[in-house]
């Protein structure tokens, strides 16, 4: 029984002793070999490895093999014209220097993100602060991602760990500084609009101003035109009236007299008081007979009329009676001349029944 006892405490022993002394390094990972806290061996290549049993004498670090990334957010950063960002980023990096990362960082990886907190934050201030305000949000981002990753790559490289790259996940505005850019976005639209505002007032005015000046003109010219026409038309009438004048001027003046009798005496009501002696009448004499020019004579009616003597007082004329220029059946009554006799009548004067025709 004894024996069996035994032999099982060193079947156990011994079992623990084997797989104490065995490690196995997966592929996403490598091993770290320390003896009394010394380093003996690294192992980076995956399989199974033997060391000195337990780890009171040999001990086994497994570190990871795989790319890590390492965040840094809400970090306020200035620019060069000292206008500042909200700026989001991170770093993916692995340590593929296990035994540095033993030595300097003790194998650590809070110990490696602190510094590498450090030394990102510098890098991004560093890099920012010597951009203007719109690199960050133009092409040049690129590069500036690159220019922090080469100012960490060699600091963290003495740590063990190789930086692969850097990206800026978000580059924000303060809210003072987006309310200046709205501000200063507000003002160049306003510019921008009262210019468009302006330039279109400028052609309205330039179209306006063109019209104007071709309707003047249309005006001017059709004045001119009409113008000349009517001065034409008054012309040519002045030339009638003077080769009617011509003649026959002793008619003429009788034909206008008896217009301006029709037209004073008519059945307007108007009163006229006038010397006898007045132009308006020099057809009418004192005794009674009007005094026939000449030319009137032969522009009477073949029918000779009666003189009758003309009344001290004009009566109304008759509306009903026919216009002076038109034929009638009654016969004319004449007034006789001044400083003819009362008891001899006028000799009337028959007139062809057509004048002549006026001569140039």
């Amino acid at each position: 029984m004894n024996r069996l006892i035994a032999a099982g405490v060193v079947v156990v022993i011994a079992l623990y002793l084997l797989f104490s002394s065995l490690y196995v390094v997966n592929p996403r990972e490598q091993a770290i070999v320390t003896r009394f806290g010394q380093i003996t061996s690294v192992k980076t290549e995956p399989g199974l490895y033997f060391k000195l049993p337990t780890s009171l004498v040999d001990d086994v670090q497994i570190v990871d093999n795989r790319l890590l990334r390492y965040d840094l957010d809400n970090m306020t950063l200035q620019v060069s014209d000292g206008k500042q960002y909200v700026v989001d980023a991170f770093v993916v990096y692995r340590i593929d220097d296990a035994r540095k990362f033993r030595e300097r960082a003790l194998g650590q990886l809070d110990t490696l993100e602190d510094r590498l907190h450090s030394r990102f934050d510098s890098a991004l201030r560093q890099v920012y602060g010597v951009r203007g305000f719109a690199d960050a949000l133009s092409a040049k981002r690129l590069e500036m991602m690159n220019q922090a990753r080469d100012q960490i790559k060699p600091d963290m490289a003495d740590l063990g760990a190789d930086v692969v790259d850097v990206r800026i996940l978000r580059t924000d505005l303060t809210d003072q500084v987006s309310a200046q850019t709205y501000d200063r976005m507000k003002a160049e639209r306003l510019a921008q609009a009262a210019l468009l505002r302006a330039n279109g007032q400028q052609a309205a005015q330039s179209i306006r101003a063109i019209a104007n000046r071709q309707s003047i003109e249309t005006v001017a010219d059709a004045t001119r035109d009409s113008e000349v026409l009517r001065g034409q038309g008054d012309a040519t009438r002045s030339q009638i009236y003077a080769n009617a004048y011509n003649i026959d001027p002793g008619f003429y003046e009788f034909y206008r007299s008896m217009q301006a009798y029709r037209s004073g005496l008519g059945s307007s009501g108007t009163t006229m008081v006038l010397s006898p002696d007045s132009e308006f009448f020099q057809y009418f004499g004192d005794s009674g007979k009007a005094i026939i020019p000449p030319g009137a004579a032969a522009q009477l009616p073949a029918e000779a009329s009666v003189v009758a003597p003309v009344p001290d007082v004009i009566p109304p004329a008759d509306t009903n009676a026919p216009a002076p220029d038109q034929p009638s059946d009654e016969p004319a009554i004449i007034a006789p001349a001044p400083g003819a006799a009362t008891s001899a009548p006028a000799p009337a004067t028959t007139a062809p029944a057509t004048a002549p025709a006026p001569t140039n």
